[in-house]
């Protein structure tokens, strides 16, 4: 297998990540924790799915995308002559065969497996084939012997064998218990033979009895008969005779009911004679009421009326008060316009005495500012050349007749005193113009006169100006306030007009005294009134209280005959208590006994049935006995079977770890033999899979921290090739992730230099560390970073400075040669 391209979208901290992969020894370089391995997780991803990412989708997606952004991650390799590129997303996957347009699979379960079945490996196959993690290469040298040897086992796909014989060993317990469990609930077959004759013994006896029973039943039921007809008489001769008592209750019930209401009745006619008599006096003092109704209402709408006539004439007292104190307030703000007009025109002339003022001031100011610049870069300059005149005459001095011309750069020699004497020239002509330039800067820090009476002139102006925009501003007030007064009292006459239109309407001549004796009076009259109405009410009604009485004298008198009726009925009837009591007893005792017979049959028969049913089930248990006996049969050779199949994962096994030291120990040799050119040909694991240096033949007692690395690192390499053929595969592709943690940089560098060694056999070797001193043995570096303003990892190509100048140093040995 062999990598080509791996890019990543939005996949963990990866947000636009694109490797490109060459043949040769390939380093990804960066610090830790910058996204190194999670590349060895895409990849994993894109070859197997989700079940190889940490965490669920939503960890995968990049923290700062969408929830819309896209996640996916885009792998090409070589295969058996054949190229692929697997596209995988969170929700999509496919995969193209040979630069094709259209994917030979397009889902998530149709990609893996179709990948599965060309790899040849599941996951923990293909990790431990081409990948070594962090701290890997020398994992087994911590580990006790029999860690070492189920570390061996695991990598190798030896644990489905432990796997499928703890499966076959619990089988064979479930086996075991299941049998144990079906003989301890097997009844013996000596007490089912015992059980099912006894219950046809039961049935036989049962079925005599009920016989018996059958018989004493028809003998009583037809004594049972015999007296029916005659019980059947006598119960109906008592229900007649009962109900008569009862008609004779309601009879007498209703007659007393009817009797009182007739009392009733008559004391009511008493009380409406008594109301007509004192009726007739109260109609004479009724005449006048509804002439006094009529006067009070006039009345009361008079007192209603005079009520709003005060409101208004309260309203329009306070209107007019109010109009008389808007029309001052026009009168003392009516000169308001006339002085707008006069403040306006003043306060422009003002602006443009300040507008002129402010040119001179700016103008002035702006010349006075320009001169102290001018003197301050003057004065700069001259000191910076005194400073350059003086350093030229000092080193003239140091250096005297001997020295060179600052100009031309010769000898001096006679011109010594000369140049000198020109140097001392000309830093007294800068010395004197530094002097003026100072004094001219010290007279021109002080503000000139004429600069400050412009900047008073221009002060003053400025506060009439803003005196003049506050009277202005106050004066517009005025005017806005003269249109509102004149428009609020315009509103206000229109208003007090209607208030005089609608006193004129309100008529007058209310009579609080006549109001209140009309009030008094008609209270009066209303209490005669209320009391005459019922007077009235109870005469009115007489008619119905006669025809009600009518009708219950007529219904005492029907009740009293339909009494005499019913009493010469119950003496009619001639049926006696004894007569019936006596026949009632001899009907009770032969329906006891009927019911007793019953009974018996019933529990004969049931007796009958529970007999039956105990055959059956002595009868189903010899069935289902037979049954069982069958099945424990059946469970017996299925255990035999796993018993054969766990004896057979067991010798598989241990021929398994029997072959499996020397066959690593001669692929590691062959690792080591080409490594070391042949100084070391021999390695084997010992009986408690410990790596053993063999130098001529004989064990190395004790060996150096690079033969150490060697050792590791060759037969991690045979472990990979042995899973690699058992699959299959070509074993081209190397993947170190982290191997350096713990070694020196002597160490690192022999690790380096070992893997070159291997290009022959591994077409690509890709590094994954954060130590930088390893770069200078590579073919290529791939560097990743982490930006913080992006958030995400950044992967850039760089060149192996140390690989070119070691190809450089080479280069140059052969032409010299």
């Amino acid at each position: 297998m062999k990598l080509h391209r791996l890019r990543l979208t939005n996949f963990r901290q990866h947000v636009d990540s694109d490797l490109a992969f060459e043949d040769g020894l390939t380093g990804i370089i960066g610090p830790n924790g910058v996204g190194k391995s999670t590349l060895l997780e895409a990849i994993a991803w894109a070859l197997y799915g989700g079940d190889t990412a940490r965490g669920g989708k939503d960890s995968i997606r990049f923290f700062r995308a969408t929830a819309r952004a896209q996640v996916k991650v885009e792998l090409e390799f070589e295969l058996g002559g054949h190229r692929y590129r697997v596209v995988r997303g969170l929700t999509m996957a496919e995969i193209y065969l040979d630069g094709g347009e259209q994917p030979i699979a397009n889902s998530a379960t149709a990609v893996g497996d179709v990948l599965q079945r060309r790899l040849g490996m599941t996951r923990s196959e293909f990790f431990n084939t081409y990948f070594t993690g962090q701290k890997e290469l020398a994992v087994m040298a911590s580990l006790s012997a029999t860690e070492r040897a189920q570390f061996l086992s695991r990598v190798l796909g030896y644990e489905r064998l432990r796997v499928a014989q703890e499966l076959a060993d619990q089988r064979r317990r479930d086996l075991r218990n299941e049998i144990a469990g079906m003989r301890s609930g097997m009844p013996d077959a000596d007490a089912l033979a015992a059980q099912e004759s006894e219950a046809a013994a039961q049935v036989q006896a049962a079925t005599s009895r009920l016989a018996d029973a059958e018989i004493e039943r028809s003998r009583v039921q037809a004594l049972l008969d015999g007296l029916g007809p005659r019980w059947t008489v006598a119960q109906r001769q008592r229900d007649e005779l009962q109900q008569l008592e009862a008609d004779i209750r309601v009879t007498e019930i209703e007659l007393s009911a009817q009797r009182r209401n007739a009392e009733r009745l008559a004391t009511d006619l008493q009380h409406v004679d008594e109301a007509r008599r004192a009726l007739a006096p109260l109609s004479a003092q009724l005449a006048p009421f509804d002439q006094i109704g009529q006067e009070l209402a006039k009345l009361r709408d008079l007192a209603a009326h005079d009520g709003r006539r005060r409101a208004l004439l309260e309203q329009e007292t306070e209107m007019g008060t109010d109009l008389a104190a808007l029309r001052a307030d026009q009168e003392a703000k009516s000169g308001a316009p006339e002085l707008e007009e006069r403040v306006t025109v003043d306060l422009e002339t003002r602006r443009r005495q300040l507008e002129e003022a402010q040119g001179k001031l700016e103008l002035r100011r702006t010349e006075w500012v320009r001169d102290r610049q001018e003197a301050e870069t003057r004065r700069n300059a001259l000191r910076a050349q005194w400073s350059e005149l003086k350093d030229q005459r000092d080193r003239l001095v140091a250096r005297g007749e001997q020295g060179v011309c600052p100009t031309c750069q010769r000898p001096l020699l006679d011109h010594y005193r000369q140049v000198l004497d020109v140097l001392d020239s000309q830093l007294e002509t800068v010395s004197a113009d530094g002097s003026y330039f100072r004094a001219r800067l010290e007279q021109l820090e002080t503000m000139p006169d004429d600069v400050a009476e412009l900047d008073d002139e221009r002060r003053r102006i400025a506060a009439e100006v803003s005196t003049l925009e506050r009277k202005l501003a106050q004066t517009q007030m005025k005017v806005q306030q003269l249109e509102h007064l004149a428009r609020d009292i315009a509103a206000r006459e229109q208003r007090h007009a209607a208030l005089v239109q609608d006193l004129a309407t309100i008529p007058a001549g209310y009579d609080r005294a006549r109001h209140r004796a009309v009030e008094e009076e008609f209270e009066r009259l209303v209490a005669l009134s209320t009391q005459a109405n019922r007077l009235t009410t109870q005469v009115e009604r007489e008619p119905a209280l006669r025809r009600e009485s009518d009708n219950v004298g007529r219904s005492v008198a029907s009740l009293a005959s339909r009494q005499q009726d019913l009493l010469s009925r119950r003496t009619a009837l001639a049926l006696s208590e004894e007569e019936f009591g006596l026949l009632r007893d001899q009907h009770a005792a032969a329906a006891a006994q009927v019911q007793a017979a019953m009974l018996a049959t019933a529990s004969v028969t049931s007796e009958l049935g529970a007999a039956e049913a105990a055959r059956s089930r002595a009868t189903a248990s010899r069935v289902e006995l037979a049954r069982a006996a069958a099945r424990v049969e059946a469970l017996e050779r299925d255990k035999q079977l796993h018993d054969e199949l766990h004896r057979a994962y067991s010798d598989l096994r241990t021929d398994l770890n029997f072959a499996m030291r020397p066959e690593l120990s001669e692929l590691a040799s062959a690792f080591l033999t080409e490594l070391t050119d042949a100084r070391y040909t021999e390695l084997e694991l010992d009986d408690k899979y410990r790596i053993v240096v063999l130098e001529e033949g004989v064990p190395k007692p004790v060996i150096s921290g690079g033969e150490e690395d060697l050792a590791n690192l060759v037969l991690r390499l045979a472990i990979s090739q042995m899973i690699a053929e058992r699959a299959g595969q070509s074993f081209s592709l190397l993947v170190l992730d982290e191997v350096f943690g713990s070694l020196d940089d002597t160490r690192r560098q022999n690790v380096v230099s070992l893997l070159r060694g291997l290009q022959d056999r591994f077409e690509q070797v890709i590094l994954i560390t954060h130590i930088e001193d390893v770069r200078d043995g590579l073919d290529q570096v791939l560097e990743v970073r982490f930006d913080e303003h992006s958030g995400a990892s950044i992967v850039t190509r760089k060149s192996a400075v140390g690989r070119e100048f070691a190809d450089a140093l080479s280069s140059v040995g052969e032409v010299a040669g």
